[in-house]
């Protein structure tokens, strides 16, 4: 069984950044893709970014240029380094798990809250 737990979310004005992690239990983190997906009040929840076990990115459109994802195997950690936050990134960021037949693996969220 696999835990995800997320931390560094908050209050941040507009223009300032934060550092999500999301610390992941078990075995299969370095073989896994890890995500980052938010979700704001009314609106459906969207993948963020994305990295894969080989290192490979995408982004969505809204962040490139201010997002980067990263990972660090030997901690099982994924980040997601936020700059130049706007008030329309506010949202339920969760970190995703996917290791295919290993299993697909959900955080509890943290709370991202841009506003001056």
């Amino acid at each position: 069984q696999v835990q995800l737990v997320e931390s560094g979310g908050g209050l941040v004005q507009p223009g300032g950044s934060l550092r999500l992690s999301c610390a992941a239990s078990g075995s299969i983190f370095s073989i896994a893709a890890m995500g980052w997906y938010r979700q704001a009040p009314g609106k459906q929840r969207e993948l963020v970014a994305r990295i894969t076990s080989g290192g490979s990115t995408n982004y969505a459109d809204s962040v490139k240029g201010r997002f980067t994802i990263s990972r660090d195997n030997a901690k099982n950690t994924v980040y997601l380094q936020m700059n130049s936050l706007k008030p329309e990134d506010t949202a339920v960021y969760n970190c995703n798990l996917n290791s295919g037949l290993f299993g697909d693996y959900w955080g509890q969220g943290t709370q991202v809250t841009v506003s001056s």
